[in-house]
């Protein structure tokens, strides 16, 4: 059989060979694609027939599978893509000798660890006699050197069953593959492309290091899985920490690559949804220029938020910190990502004052039992087939660095539970699969099927399984770079985030423990504008950013209750804000009160007037045969004493207190029915005196035709008209209680709607008539004595306010017509009977007459 692929650059292109089942070459090229010219597919096209006409007989390598490897045969062999070194260098390649030897530069002892974290796991269950019984697991790893080409490389070698050495057969392309999955990649960039180049042949990869979002697509990576949670869940854990604290303005910096880019894709989505603003988001790469490093932190130094957001791997954080340290940038709040946040950086001596205070999510802390011992007791003897770079006499436990340290990592965890869930899918796989050889070809691998559905627990009590796009259970340590008492940096555990729970409850803090950039317990703060006081709202800044933003005062009749408010609510009606305008209060309920100062002034007056007309009409009654009382018609005095001005009196107490149907229906027709009285008396009053006067006139009999029963009819018929009026007003509409609210927008006046208005101005218009003959009539008799003429005694001003002054300025002139009345027309006469009865003769009667 034939390798499935074969696969040469060409001017910065990755062409495939495929091959068909009748051995035919099918070109693809892909990976980075570019416009494709005729001359590109001529060249193409050559290649796949000189490599078809040199493979008629034989399948022969085009190179050497020259990557190292750390390898051991078993029954099963698993695969392992490392990143054991941080890089590899730029190679030229003139496409005239074969390429060069691959270099990788910067050994990386923390994922050293890790690759001996997947050897002591693999131990483990070789030695567990209750797991995958009578089958021993291999291993292979290699070194993919941080660069998704070489991890690509090492996919095709695995899958192809590639060695070194040739076969007997002289055909080097008849090894099936033996390797049933892979464990591995570190960066999200690699595991991306590995996951693509496997998944057609169904060979499952378990991650323990890449987070892209991107990863959990199951039609584009149907058989990758993970033991870290996807930063989807991380960026909601930096979220809600951002959130909870109150930062509404932040920066962000992020690694240019696929866990930078959609890491921070995910997380401003996110922020966007909870009303956070991101002040500026810078990218770059480890291998970008230091002018760019230095314009970032440029940006840093000079934004207005210090607190910044670093999605960046470890490597972008050294070269970052290192520019921060150059320039002295202090007073930024940290919140970094799983990549770096628990990782020791080259820096970490000198960054002491520039990163404490740092806090964000990471791996969960989870001890493998065991693990330390078997790293420090790793022998040389353990691999024999390596070349030694050391005598074998090293003692291990004297090293300091950050293979030994298995304290504040969590991917070591992460590298053990891909093992185990690799290891439980296989030995769930052969008990159901007894009597099959597995791994017959490419298409025949099952172990995918058996993963997605593991579910065990580990030694730690954690449960692990996969979710339907291969995610694991997102659960972190949240924790906080502080100083200990020896002055040194210790990374310390100050909450959890449990992605599984309800919503809400993810994130659980221990404000406390935090120790801040300052070094204090107080929180920084991070906003583009103060928060918005209740009783205002939110007004933004044309050309800003939703997070920069001014206060304006809710408008009259308006609240805002909570702070930040976007818009100001409106108070019901009966209802009106306080002064702050955070609340609506009932609004204040007006009326003339009997409790009141105003009130009790006015029913005081009202009684007085009451007493002093009863004692006035007794005086007359007294003296009733003296010529003063004669004179004015003691019927008709008595009857406008004792009817009118009492009940003028007394219909101003029905205007006082809070308006009921009954009073809003006394209070204005029995005035108008009192007051036509009494203005229909004085009218008939100075009729007869004027007829009387006239009456000594020769053939003048008028005065004898208008007698007291004529007097007694008139009074009584024009009363009846103004009483007739008032029954149709109280028939059709009459008066009732009402809330105005229209005067004053703070105050509820209560007050008695007229109902009719025509039935209003129909009563008021007849006592204006009624007024106004009386003043004709007045004018007419302005040259009899003042003892006769009480009609030029009517005129009264009446003044209107709002509110219950309004009631007040009506009781009032109800009050001040009468008193009118008492004190013009009764009290002089009462000052002559009690005071002057020398004054009180016809001849002193008589005697004041105008000339």
């Amino acid at each position: 059989m034939r390798s499935p692929a074969s696969c040469f650059h060409f001017q910065g292109e990755e062409i495939l060979i495929h091959w068909d089942y009748h051995d035919v070459p099918m070109v693809c090229i892909h990976l980075f694609p570019k416009r494709i010219t005729m001359y590109r597919l001529f060249l193409c096209l050559l290649f796949a027939s000189s490599m078809w006409e040199s493979n008629e007989e034989t399948c022969k390598l085009q190179g050497t599978f020259n990557l190292p490897q750390i390898s051991k045969d078993g029954d099963i062999v698993l695969g392992g893509i490392f990143n054991i070194h941080a890089g590899r260098l730029i190679q030229i390649n003139s496409f005239f000798t074969a390429p060069e030897e691959t270099k990788c530069r910067s050994f990386d002892f923390r994922v050293f660890r890790l690759v001996n974290t997947m050897i002591f796991a693999i131990e483990e269950i070789n030695q567990n006699r209750a797991m995958l019984p009578n089958v021993t697991l291999g291993y292979t790893i290699y070194d993919a050197c941080g660069s998704p080409t070489i991890a690509t490389k090492i996919a095709l070698g695995l899958m192809n069953g590639q060695k070194e050495e040739e076969t007997e057969s002289g055909d080097d392309c008849q090894e099936s593959p033996s390797i049933p999955a892979l464990v591995g990649a570190d960066g999200s960039s690699e595991s991306m492309a590995v996951a693509r180049l496997i998944a057609p042949f169904r060979i499952p990869m378990v991650s323990y290091f890449s987070t892209c979002v991107c990863l959990s697509d199951r039609k584009e990576f149907p058989t990758f899985y993970r033991t870290i949670p996807s930063d989807y869940h991380q960026s909601k854990a930096l979220a809600q920490i951002i959130k909870k604290f109150g930062w509404t303005w932040i920066g962000t910096v992020r690694t240019n690559n696929d866990y930078g880019n959609f890491g921070m894709q995910a997380f401003t989505e996110i922020v966007q949804r909870l009303d956070i603003c991101i002040a500026f988001s810078e990218s770059f790469y480890r291998t970008d220029s230091h002018e760019k490093i230095t314009k970032i932190v440029n940006i840093i130094k000079s934004s207005t938020t210090k607190v910044i957001v670093a999605f960046v791997a470890k490597g972008e954080m050294e070269i970052l910190l290192s520019e921060i340290i150059r320039q002295n940038v202090t007073g930024i709040q940290w919140i970094g990502t799983e990549a770096w946040i628990t990782a020791k950086l080259t820096t970490q001596g000198e960054s002491t004052k520039f990163l404490i205070g740092a806090i964000g999510p990471s791996i969960r802390l989870m001890e493998v039992k065991g693990l330390q011992e078997f790293l420090l007791k790793i022998h040389p003897s353990f691999f024999p087939g390596n070349s030694l770079q050391c005598t074998g006499n090293e003692d291990l436990t004297e090293i300091q660095n950050a293979y030994s340290d298995v304290s504040m990592d969590g991917s070591s965890y992460n590298v053990y539970k891909a093992v185990y869930a690799v290891a439980h899918a296989l030995h769930n796989m052969l008990l159901c699969e007894k009597g099959k050889e597995p791994f017959i070809d490419n298409t025949s691998n099952p172990c995918a099927r058996y993963l997605q559905s593991v579910n065990f627990t580990t030694t730690s009590g954690d449960s692990i399984y996969f979710d339907e796009n291969g995610d694991s259970v997102a659960t972190y340590d949240l924790v906080n770079w502080r100083l200990n008492s020896k002055g040194t940096v210790e990374i310390g555990i100050v909450g959890f985030y449990d992605g599984s729970a309800f919503p809400g409850h993810e994130l659980m803090l221990d404000e406390e423990a935090i120790v801040w950039n300052s070094g204090q317990n107080e929180v920084p703060r991070a906003v583009c504008s103060e928060s918005c006081i209740p009783g205002t709202r939110k007004v933004t800044r044309k050309g800003r950013p939703v997070c920069c933003f001014d206060c304006t005062e809710c408008a009259e009749g308006e609240i805002s209750n909570l702070t930040d408010s976007t818009d100001c609510i409106k108070c019901p009606e009966q209802y009106w804000p306080n002064q702050q305008r955070d609340r609506c209060l009932p609004k204040e309920i007006e009326f003339l009160s009997f409790t009141e100062m105003l009130g009790g002034v006015l029913l005081t007056l009202a009684l007085v007037g009451v007493s002093t007309t009863i004692s006035i009409t007794i005086v007359f009654f007294t003296h009733r045969d003296t010529p003063i009382v004669k004179a004015n018609n003691s019927e008709l005095s008595y009857l406008l004493s004792l009817l009118h001005l009492t009940l003028c009196f007394l219909c101003s107490v029905t205007f006082i207190g809070e308006p009921s149907v009954w009073a809003c229906m006394l209070c204005h027709t029995a005035f108008a029915i009192a007051f036509v009285l009494c203005i229909s008396c004085i009218l008939i009053k100075t009729i007869l005196v004027i007829l009387a006067f006239k009456a000594t006139l020769p053939n003048n009999n008028m005065a004898k035709l208008f007698g007291p029963a004529q007097q007694r009819w008139s009074v009584f018929l024009l009363t009846s008209v103004q009483c007739l009026i008032c029954t149709l007003w109280l028939t059709i509409s009459h008066p009732f209680p009402m809330r105005n609210t229209e005067y004053y927008r703070e105050i509820i006046i209560l007050e008695c709607d007229l109902g009719s208005v025509s039935a209003f101005y129909s009563m008021a218009g007849y006592i204006a008539f009624l007024a106004g003959v009386s003043f004709v009539l007045a004018f007419l008799a302005r040259k009899l004595p003042d003892n006769f003429n009480e009609a030029q005694c009517i005129t009264f001003i009446y003044i209107s306010s709002p509110g219950k002054y309004t009631v007040a300025v009506e009781v009032f002139a109800i009050l001040a017509s009468s008193f009118g009345l008492l004190f013009c027309i009764f009290v002089p006469k009462c000052y002559i009977i009690l005071i002057k009865p020398e004054m009180n003769t016809k001849k002193h009667l008589m005697g004041k007459v105008s000339n």
